[in-house]
């Protein structure tokens, strides 16, 4: 009898440290499927992205890789001597979608959304990448830095209109003041470096719709309908590839696959490719924490901060007219940050006061958005 309670005490014993383990197990199991989860579904990897890359943390990261690929690209375009504007451009997109690839493969790149986006929208957002991306590098081609930041200031009003004619999307009569001033600095800080090349100018006015429809589309799909960077950029590069090539005929002179493919020059090209996709992937990163408006008013501080950086580090003397036309963009832009900024404070104070179940009910009636996109200013 002895050795029976022994028996069966022990049997209760190990059963229970088998239950033990196995409910650690299981547990552990679930923590790494709601991981996974996590990360994989949309909702789930738009959250991550929306907790890790906030409004300074994108616009900080397109601003550094934003000013390093515009010397790499002149290392290409003129040291290398690659003149094949679109074609680097596809390339760029070629090893974007293959590191996408990997990241695919290896069940990394985040899940689309379950709303699925209509096929027509995503075909326009690739067809507009191809346009945008392929004329600015012909229009740097053809104009001097001067002319190309001269036609990038009226992508700003054709981003307010467009937002306004399709979602009524208003700006502010102060935000217009601070968009005007930046829009005079810019144009003031690169007035001496005005050539004027009478097909380019017809290529940067051929940009300038692309570009601002380019970025209306970019923050409204990732704001609106839960995409992610990265997903979204995986499934518009196809699209894109496929226009870019449509334009290499066009817009390339021939002799690319000529070129002399050495070892440094390849090296040189494929170090802007990187660079390329780290670029669209910190931009779209940037209008999908921000705005388009907002993405532009950075491209300007960037030609702002370039043109005072080489007059300060490298005695590059541009004249006492752009540096002040440089020094009043910037008045204008710390403007506008601090009105965006005013605007974030003023909206927080009553979400928070809002209460659960209000957010709650609202959610399970499929509002997964504030439905105040029109209402609000840029």
């Amino acid at each position: 009898m002895l050795n029976f309670f022994v028996r069966k005490g022990v049997r209760k014993i190990l059963k229970r440290k088998d239950s033990d383990a196995g409910e650690r197990g299981r547990a552990l199991e679930d923590l790494r499927s709601t991981l996974f989860n996590e990360f994989r579904s949309a909702d789930g990897a738009k959250r991550q992205q929306q907790q890790r890359c906030g409004p300074a943390t994108a616009l900080t990261f397109n601003f550094v890789i934003a000013v390093g690929i515009i010397f790499v690209n002149k290392l290409v375009l003129k040291v290398v001597g690659f003149q094949f504007p679109i074609f680097l451009t596809f390339i760029h997109y070629v090893v974007s979608w293959l590191l996408m690839a990997i990241l695919n493969a290896l069940s990394i790149l985040p899940a689309c959304p379950s709303k699925t986006t209509r096929l027509s929208t995503l075909f326009t957002l690739g067809f507009v990448m191809a346009f945008s991306t392929g004329l600015a590098n012909v229009s740097l081609k053809y104009n001097s830095v001067g002319f190309y930041q001269m036609s990038k200031i009226a992508v700003t009003p054709s981003i307010v209109l467009a937002e306004f004619l399709l979602y009524n999307k208003r700006v502010s009569f102060s935000k217009v003041l601070a968009l005007t001033v930046v829009s005079i600095g810019v144009a003031v800080a690169t007035v001496t470096d005005l050539q004027f090349h009478l097909f380019g100018a017809c290529i940067a006015l051929a940009w300038i719709i692309p570009s601002a429809v380019n970025k209306i589309l970019w923050s409204s799909l990732q704001q609106q309908e839960n995409w992610t960077a990265l997903a979204l950029m995986w499934k518009t590069t196809p699209i894109t590839l496929f226009f870019l090539v449509a334009l290499i005929p066009w817009l390339d002179p021939p002799g690319a696959l000529s070129f002399n493919w050495n070892f440094n020059n390849t090296l040189a090209i494929l170090m802007s490719a990187i660079l390329g996709f780290l670029l669209q992937w910190s931009g779209a990163l940037a209008l999908g924490a921000t705005s388009a408006v907002t993405h532009v008013v950075l491209g300007q501080f960037k030609t702002c901060v370039i043109l005072l950086g080489n007059y300060y580090l490298f005695s590059s003397n541009p004249g006492k007219t752009s540096i002040s036309g440089a020094f009043t963009a910037i008045a204008g832009m710390s403007i506008y940050t601090y009105l965006n900024l005013e605007l974030q404070s003023s909206k927080t104070s009553p979400r928070q006061a809002a209460s659960l179940p209000k957010s709650k009910l609202s959610k399970e009636n499929g509002n997964t958005h504030d439905g105040n996109y029109g209402l609000e200013s840029v």
